[in-house]
């Protein structure tokens, strides 16, 4: 996990100071600056990706509270305050934490643990989201004894030749062997259409067609009788 990079503002030296000695011992966390104000904050969080955020509540000029309302972003907030009333206002603008000074070494830790926990699972929903969006646009199939991925964008058309699968696609042909309703399967309904039992071609690459056969880079694919209604009203013919 990469280190998260952190500020202070508390308009309090001793509270940014015990502060940053809490910090000093999570090596995950690097502190890129201790404000006094939030107007002196405020151009570092543009200029800078601030992951996280210990602001305190009372501060003249600008409070905590105001501050945090106009900040944007995926900032971590973790309020700091000796005013226990401020809570609930704290948590209203989804903070990750919320501690009453005097802060304990304990009571700093937890909250640390809720950020890292919080970022943990940003980072595992971000790798879910990729992994899915690599599914979404390609399949696996067997070829030569691996499976090989391809890209769903670049298939023409499948073809069933008796007991294996062509894959014609942009630049390649593959084979292999597997069955006409196994692949099938794996093409989304949206992108690919059944024209015949031995063809599924991809709708955006068709280039003209009849209710008789359709074409696909100067390929005359044959629709089927009992397939063509369906075909047709797909195809809007």
């Amino acid at each position: 996990m990469k280190k998260l990079n952190c500020i202070i503002v508390d308009d309090e030296p001793i509270a940014r100071e015990i502060i940053q000695t809490y910090l000093s011992k999570f090596p995950d966390i690097e502190l890129i600056a201790s404000c006094n104000s939030a107007m002196e904050a405020f151009p570092i969080l543009q200029e800078k990706e601030i992951d996280l955020l210990f602001l305190d509540i009372q501060m003249p000029e600008v409070t905590g509270l105001s501050f945090a309302k106009l900040l944007k972003g995926n900032v971590k907030i973790i309020f700091t305050t000796a005013y226990r009333e401020y809570a609930l206002d704290g948590f209203d603008l989804q903070a990750v934490d919320y501690l009453l000074k005097p802060i304990s070494f304990e009571r700093f830790m937890q909250a640390i643990q809720k950020v890292q926990k919080t970022f943990s699972e940003k980072k595992s929903n971000s790798e879910k989201e990729r992994k899915q969006n690599v599914l979404d646009n390609s399949i696996f199939v067997r070829v030569d004894r691996k499976m090989q991925k391809v890209a769903l964008d670049s298939i023409l058309y499948v073809e069933s030749l008796s007991d294996y699968i062509k894959i014609h696609c942009e630049n390649q042909v593959l084979v292999t062997r597997d069955t006409m309703k196994n692949v099938e399967s794996k093409l989304p309904k949206h992108l690919f259409l059944k024209v015949h039992r031995s063809f599924i071609i991809s709708i955006s690459k068709i280039d003209s067609y009849t209710k008789e056969y359709l074409e696909i880079n100067q390929k005359a694919i044959p629709i089927s009788r009992n397939m063509r209604n369906e075909v047709l009203s797909i195809l809007e013919y």
